[in-house]
Order: C-alpha cells, then structure tokens, then sequence
C-alpha cells in the first residue's frame, strides 16, 4: 500500500514556462541557444553547487566571472534567467489534499538556497513532511544513498512510497531500489496516475468510500 508521495522540485513543481528572457540574455552575451542553462545548471560549477561542495552565492559569482557581468547586470540577469519560472498551484493544491492521509516528500538536485526559496518565495514547505536537497546532502540524484536517506527519513519501505521526477536517470535509479515511479512529462495527470496505484486525495477519497 502506497503512504508517501516524493516529488522532484525543477522541472515537476516548478517549470520553467518562459525561456524568453534567458534567450536574450545569449543574444547579448554571445551565447548559444540553451548555453546560459548549461552554464547555471549542468556545467562544472553547477554541478559542484547542486552537490554542495560550493555554495549557491559562489556559484553566480562564478556566473558572473563566466560572462563577465558587472554586480548590477549579473543581478539583472540572474532574476531574468529565473523569471519564467512558474510553480504548478493546482498539483501543490492536490498535494496538500493527499495530507494528512499520505506523507509528501521533496528530493531535489538543487543549490544551498531551495529551502528557503519554498518556504519563503513559493511559500510551499509546509505541504512537505520532507525536504531532502542534494546540496545539504552532499550526494545527488541518480546516487541511490539520496533516495535511501529519503525512505529512512520517512519510516517506509521502497513499495509503500511513489517517486515523480522528470529526469528518466531518476526515475531508473528509484525503480531500481523498488520505489513506484511515475515519469513527469508535460501534460500528464499526476492525480489520475496516482489513482492507479491506489492513492486518493480529498473528494477522490470521499467518492471512493462512498462519502459525497
């Protein structure tokens, strides 16, 4: 039986709608198409940030050496590079329904700054039992101790939990170690998928024992 929800932040929770502004940015920089993200997230420095062998204000002074920005243009292009940015409300609406019948979790690659970004920014920590972020771990996604911390962290075995993320290496290693996954992709239905593996929220939970 299913009794704890984890979700991936980037990508799930939070999605990047309007890429615009980062396309700018590359136009003046004389960057590539998609360079600025690769810079930010998937490069060296990233990846040491997401790690948390540096912290995340290390990281965009690196940024700003990288592209040789003053502090004011760096600071304009750090909002704009995350200023398309949108949290998904109707899937945070559906996770604070699943409560308190199942536990909800976070595991996310990201920097020393996520935790306060969902609770001060998104203000979206208290619909988690649990945050669990790559940087204050010191190991990332796909490395299976993350996800073992997780479930220990949790009180729950492997099959008793569900895993969403949009990253296919995740969802592997996850399914590896026994976890139910479900592979976000643009479009689907979280809720409806969850249903199937037996998971009721709010209404479905009423309709489901006959209630009104």
């Amino acid at each position: 039986m299913i009794e704890a929800i984890i979700f991936d932040v980037g990508g799930v929770l939070i999605r990047t709608a309007d890429f615009s502004r980062r396309r700018a940015w590359e136009r003046s920089l004389g960057l590539a198409p998609w360079q600025s993200e690769e810079i930010v997230f998937a490069g060296e420095m990233g990846t040491k940030a997401q790690a948390g062998a540096i912290s995340d204000a290390e990281l965009w002074r690196w940024v700003g050496e990288r592209l040789q920005l003053n502090p004011s243009r760096l600071t304009r292009f750090r909002q704009d590079f995350w200023a398309g940015d949108v949290l998904d409300i109707a899937l945070v609406d559906y996770i604070q329904a699943l409560r308190p019948r199942y536990q909800t979790a976070i595991i996310s690659n990201a920097t020393d700054t996520l935790r306060s970004a969902l609770e001060d920014d998104f203000q979206i920590a208290d619909a988690f039992d649990l945050i669990v972020v790559s940087a204050e771990e010191k190991v990332m996604k796909p490395d299976a101790a993350i996800y073992r911390r997780t479930l220990e962290r949790l009180g729950r075995s492997a099959n008793e939990c569900v895993f969403i993320d949009d990253n296919s290496e995740n969802i592997a290693a996850a399914s590896d170690m026994g976890i139910n996954t479900i592979y976000f992709q643009a479009g689907i239905d979280v809720p409806a998928l969850l249903a199937e593996l037996g998971v009721r929220a709010g209404n479905q939970l009423q309709v489901a024992l006959g209630g009104f």
